[in-house]
């Protein structure tokens, strides 16, 4: 059967401004992490957060986080730097694609534990704020996939098939015929895009699933995990780019279902307790902290049992001889 539609992908990923180069790659995430930061920044205030913590932390948690999933891809997929005709330089060159998920999650964890450590902010309640903003920016990475032509699954020719062209990843463009077009290896799978709806479905119920049981003591992020992990399984065994294998399954299988059990007890671990109380936005704000809010009748005011009894005329409050009566 022919293929009906399919869908394009681009020709070039890497534009040059004079000496230096933009790549697509960069820029989606670029933006994905500003994205995380917008989300997170606004789900922390409603927390109760202080203006400026989400940045704060980020500044920790960015860099952890890239360093860590780059780590994780050169582990993973060792090929294209150490095997046959591999390139170990190459293993720096993070702008040509490659940042694994679990190492990023692992170290960018890492990242913001110190972060947060050092402004007396709770991780987990601080992670729970930013679980949506990081599986939308997840979301917005996978178009950098796209953009260089990669990580798509097997051969297909459904309608919705995505186009991938035979590519130069050292210059972030296709490679084209005698003609000047662009050499098309196929028709594939597009898991870059599976994933990113995905993704995108997994922040939704993070966020509903939030508002509704007002999740707390990291039981949001575990489940924004849980949930990607289970979509991570079956969209991993659609691709067929280079991966370690294990017992005829890709390594990242293996990892998506390990996380998502411990992801899974850790929902249950934590059921039941009560939701964290963040104080840091009232407290920048010079304002009472949300359970310290005065309300209509003072704390400290007496109880009605405990107002003194009023005295009869001519009787003095107190005087045994003549004991007050109660007040009708």
């Amino acid at each position: 059967m022919s293929v009906l539609a399919a869908i394009p992908s681009p020709t070039q990923a890497v534009w040059d401004l004079g000496p230096f180069p933009v790549r697509a790659y960069a820029l989606c995430i670029i933006a994905g992490i500003v994205l995380a930061c917008w989300i997170g920044e606004r789900r922390w205030l409603a927390r109760g957060g202080a203006p400026g913590d989400v940045l704060d932390i980020a500044v920790w948690a960015v860099p952890f986080g890239i360093v860590g999933g780059r780590i994780y891809h050169v582990i993973t997929t060792p090929e294209p730097y150490f095997g046959e005709n591999g390139d170990p330089l190459r293993a720096f060159a993070i702008w040509e694609g490659g940042l694994g998920i679990w190492g990023a999650i692992a170290l960018g964890g890492l990242g913001a534990w110190i972060g947060c450590r050092r402004r007396g902010i709770p991780l987990p309640a601080w992670a729970d704020a930013l679980a949506p903003g990081i599986v939308v920016a997840q979301a917005v990475g996978r178009l950098g996939n796209w953009f260089n032509n990669e990580l798509y699954g097997s051969a297909t020719d459904l309608p919705w098939a995505l186009t991938v062209h035979r590519w130069d990843a050292s210059a972030g463009r296709a490679l084209t015929g005698d003609d000047g077009a662009a050499l098309v290896l196929g028709t594939f799978h597009p898991t870059f895009l599976y994933e990113l709806l995905w993704n995108l479905g997994v922040a939704a119920l993070v966020i509903w699933a939030d508002r509704r049981f007002r999740l707390s003591h990291g039981r949001a992020f575990a489940l924004y995990v849980a949930a990607y992990c289970a979509g991570r399984v079956w969209i991993e065994m659609l691709r067929i780019d280079t991966a370690e294998h294990f017992f005829g399954l890709r390594l990242n299988v293996f990892t998506s279902i390990v996380v998502g059990l411990a992801a899974v007890a850790a929902l249950f671990w934590q059921r039941g307790r009560p939701r964290e109380v963040i104080t840091r936005g009232a407290a920048a704000a010079g304002r009472p902290a949300p359970d310290e809010t005065p309300d209509a009748t003072p704390d400290t005011a007496p109880a009605p049992d405990d107002v003194p009894p009023v005295a009869a005329a001519g009787e003095a409050p107190g005087d045994p001889a003549h004991p007050a009566r109660p007040v009708d």
